[in-house]
């Protein structure tokens, strides 16, 4: 097996699509001898800000010197982004050799009617591979939920965060903020260490603490604007002061400043509970800290953002940043959206901003066909043009530029998985000299 054909492998297992629960996850982890039972964990959960709150904890313990993984989805331009270690990609040999491995396991499985979906088997694969590098530590984002996760097939981790909780997967997860802040809660186990933010919705923070007191679990709620002196922020990022240390974070909006509160708070809870962390080392894993997609800048002049937003919470994030840092500017967007997602609010926190949107149609089985999704932009009274393959329509956005002052690629992580490397190609073409 190679890693294309350990990647097909994965992907054919979409077939059996979310099914929650955590029994099949059980028996293929038992078949593998427990592999997370011999790992230690921070366990992240929540609506928004994993990603960028994963890759930041990573980055400082990998800067403390400890060997540490990171396992995150879904994955921007290369399937081996979800599975890291030290910062590095998963090697490509190495993933063929535990996705063989575990492939074997499963087979064994379905012959006994049991059918791990393409998640669970990813987070088997990601375990044995953690174990078999001698993990210090992992940082584990949760795909969906948190109850019922595969990931949380974990014994208790050292540190749980709650990052911010909003709507999204109303189908599997619940129709309102408690609901679904319950299931996130799932990952509290007895005694553990809780972190989460004061700027938690009213109704997530109420569940948070209910469950942390239940499971007699340490809570601690950072507060931004308590924690950082703010001395600079421009779309780049915010330069805070924290501890007497002068910390870069390199992520954009008063989200991400949320965000590296908890990261630094987990940090200091690890370095409490046997992990050498200095003030020193969790500067430079801020500041090393990179993730795609995440209100990323990938060019200044002209500006092109690209950011994978698709849900209530995450649209008004991006929201805020334009209005900080782009109000009254002729903005041209490439969108792009999941069919089960709430386009109509997405699009009501985001049209304010844009002059004109091209309708893109995202690689992904259910994604909104591009015209159908013009369709609802136009309702609002924004002019729209569909463009079905995302790549053209990228293409077709840079010939309309000259007459913006920037571009804005939005709407699903999926379509920044279809055009990161040809929008970065086009720039790096039109900056030669």
């Amino acid at each position: 097996m190679n890693e294309k054909e350990a990647v097909e492998y994965y992907h054919s297992l979409q077939q059996f699509g979310i099914n929650p629960g955590l029994e099949r996850i059980s028996a293929l982890c038992e078949k593998l001898g427990n592999p997370q039972n011999e790992l230690k964990f921070v366990h992240i959960a929540g609506t928004n800000g994993k990603g960028s709150t994963c890759t930041e904890i990573a980055s400082v313990l990998t800067q403390a010197g400890y060997r540490t993984g990171l396992y995150t989805s879904p994955y921007v331009v290369d399937f081996r982004e979800r599975i890291k270690l030290d910062g590095e990609m998963i090697a490509p040999e190495q993933l063929a050799q535990v996705t063989e491995i575990v492939r074997d396991k499963v087979n064994e499985l379905n012959s006994q009617g049991i059918y791990p979906t393409e998640f669970e088997v990813i987070t088997a694969a990601a375990f044995l591979y953690y174990r078999q590098s001698g993990c210090d530590i992992v940082v584990l984002e949760t795909g969906l939920g948190g109850r019922f996760d595969a990931t949380n097939i974990i014994n208790s981790p050292l540190c749980v965060v709650l990052v911010s909780i909003s709507l999204d997967h109303t189908k599997v997860l619940g129709e309102s903020v408690s609901e679904i802040a319950y299931e996130k809660c799932g990952i509290i186990k007895d005694s553990c260490s809780v972190v989460t933010s004061a700027s938690q919705q009213t109704q997530a923070l109420s569940v948070i603490k209910e469950t942390a007191c239940n499971k007699n679990a340490s809570l601690y709620i950072t507060d931004e604007a308590r924690m950082f002196s703010v001395l600079s922020a421009d779309i780049s990022g915010s330069l805070v002061e924290y501890k007497g240390q002068k910390i870069k974070i390199p992520f954009c909006g008063e989200h991400q400043l949320q965000n590296a509160a908890l990261a630094i708070m987990a940090s200091e809870i690890l370095s409490e509970n046997g992990f050498a962390i200095s003030i020193q080392q969790i500067k430079d894993g801020i500041e090393k800290a990179s993730i795609a997609a995440r209100t990323e800048v990938l060019s200044k002049a002209p500006l092109v953002l690209l950011d994978g937003s698709h849900n209530e919470g995450s649209t008004a994030a991006l929201a805020g940043v334009l209005e900080k840092y782009c109000k009254n500017r002729r903005l041209l967007a490439v969108m792009g959206m999941m069919a089960d997602k709430d386009c109509s609010v997405a699009l009501k926190n985001l049209l304010p901003f844009f002059t004109k949107v091209i309708a893109v149609t995202p690689s992904n089985p259910r994604a909104m066909k591009a015209s159908d999704f013009s369709a609802l932009v136009e309702q609002h009274g924004v002019p729209c043009d569909a463009v079905d393959n995302p790549c053209e329509g990228v293409k077709y956005a840079f010939s309309q530029l000259t007459d913006f002052d920037g571009l804005v690629i939005c709407g699903s992580l999926y379509l920044s998985s279809d055009v990161r490397e040809i929008t970065l190609k086009i720039i790096g073409e039109k900056m030669k000299p």
